[in-house]
C-alpha cells in the first residue's frame, strides 16, 4: 500500500460460557449472531450474545406463530359490550372486543395477546378479521330486531395502512344488509400522532362512506384542540381512568367535565367508559354525559347473550331519577 493509510474496523462477537450454556456448535452459532448484532448496531464494535434475550426472542416467535395458528383454526371470537342511555336504559350501540378461546388457557382477555401483535405483519391481518366479525354481527343483531351501531376498535397501523379505506368499502360491499351509519370505527389519538393530514383525510373519506368516528381513551395520550379541530369524528370517549377517579379527585372531575363541555362544543357525542359504579354514573349525569359503558351496566359478553340483556336490562332506579344539573368543582 506504500503511503497510502488504510483504516481497518471489526465487529465482534462472542458468547461467554458457562453463562451460555450450550454445545460448541451452538456456542459458535450465537458468536456469530452476536457479531451481527454488532453490525446492525453501527459496525466498529463488539457485542456479547444474550442468552435471555434470545429466549425472549424466540418466545415472541413461537408467539407469533401460536396466534397465526389461533386466527386459522378461527379461536378469536367478539363480545359485545354495551352503550346505553344511562337514565333510561336504552341500548343505543356496543363496542366489540376480542377474546382468544385458547385451547389450553381458556378464554383470554385482549391484553393477553394484542401486544403481541402490535407492529408485527398479522396486526393487520387480525385488525381485517375483526372488522368482517364485526359486520356478521352487525347482521345478526339485526335479524334479532336491535338494529344499533356496533364501534370496532382500529390500530393506528391498521388505519394508515395503504388502502385502508377501499378496503372498507369493499366489507361493507360483502355485507349488504348492515347498513353503514350503524359501523363506528373507534381510534385513538396516536393513530393521528405522526401525520395528522393524511389520517383526516382517511376518516373524511370514511365519513363519507356513512361511517361514523369515536376518538377512544380521550384525554390520556397526545390530547390537543388540534384533534378536536382538525380530525373528522363524531364521538369523544372519556377515559375510564378520569371517570374511575373523579369521586375522589377533583382534579379527574374537571377533567370529565371539561372533556363534556369540549364534546358539546364542537358538536360531538360524549360516551364515559369504565363506569362502574352506581355513584359514578351519577356524577355523570350531573356533570351533563348522558352515555356510558362500562361493568355498572355490563361486561362484555357472547352475541346470544347480548341479545338477550338488551331486551330486558334496566337501569338502576338511582340512575332513572337523575337529572344533569350544574355541579360545582
Amino acid at each position: 500500500m506504500d503511503t497510502e493509510r488504510v483504516a481497518v474496523t471489526a465487529s465482534i462477537g462472542y458468547t461467554v460460557f458457562p453463562c451460555d450454556d450450550a454445545d460448541a456448535d451452538t456456542l459458535l452459532r450465537h458468536a456469530d449472531q452476536a457479531m451481527y448484532a454488532a453490525k446492525q448496531a453501527g459496525r466498529n464494535r463488539f457485542h456479547q450474545f444474550d442468552a435471555a434475550q434470545e429466549r425472549a426472542q424466540r418466545e415472541l416467535h413461537e408467539q407469533g406463530l401460536r396466534l397465526s395458528e389461533a386466527l386459522t383454526q378461527a379461536q378469536f371470537v367478539l363480545f359485545l359490550q354495551p352503550k346505553v342511555v344511562m337514565q333510561t336504559g336504552q341500548v343505543v350501540g356496543a363496542e366489540a372486543l376480542a377474546r382468544w378461546q385458547h385451547p389450553e388457557r381458556g378464554l383470554l382477555p385482549p391484553g393477553a395477546f394484542l401486544p403481541l401483535l402490535d407492529g408485527t405483519a398479522l396486526e393487520i391481518v387480525f385488525g381485517q378479521w375483526v372488522v368482517e366479525a364485526a359486520l356478521a354481527q352487525l347482521e345478526l343483531l339485526q335479524k334479532a330486531g336491535l338494529p344499533m351501531p356496533v364501534s370496532i376498535n382500529i390500530s393506528a397501523r391498521h388505519l394508515q395502512h395503504p388502502g385502508f379505506g377501499a378496503w372498507m368499502e369493499q366489507c361493507l360491499a360483502r355485507h349488504p344488509k348492515v347498513a353503514p351509519s350503524r359501523v363506528e370505527l373507534e381510534i385513538t389519538e396516536s393513530a393521528a400522532l405522526y401525520d395528522l393530514a393524511a389520517v383526516a383525510d382517511t376518516l373524511a373519506g370514511l365519513r363519507a362512506l356513512g361511517l361514523s368516528v369515536a376518538l377512544d381513551d380521550f384525554g390520556t395520550g397526545y390530547s390537543s384542540l388540534t384533534y378536536l379541530r382538525r380530525l373528522p369524528m363524531d364521538t369523544l370517549k372519556i377515559d375510564q381512568s378520569f371517570v374511575q377517579g373523579m369521586l375522589d379527585d377533583t382534579g379527574d372531575r374537571a377533567i370529565v367535565q371539561g372533556v363534556i363541555g369540549l364534546a358539546r362544543s364542537f358538536g360531538y357525542q360524549v360516551i364515559a367508559e369504565g363506569v362502574e359504579t352506581i355513584e359514578q354514573g351519577q356524577m355523570l349525569q350531573q356533570l351533563g354525559c348522558a352515555h356510558g359503558q362500562g361493568y355498572c351496566i355490563a361486561r362484555p359478553m357472547p352475541i346470544d347473550t347480548f341479545i338477550d340483556w338488551a331486551r330486558r336490562w334496566q337501569p338502576p332506579v338511582q340512575w332513572q331519577h337523575q337529572h344533569a344539573e350544574d355541579y360545582s368543582i
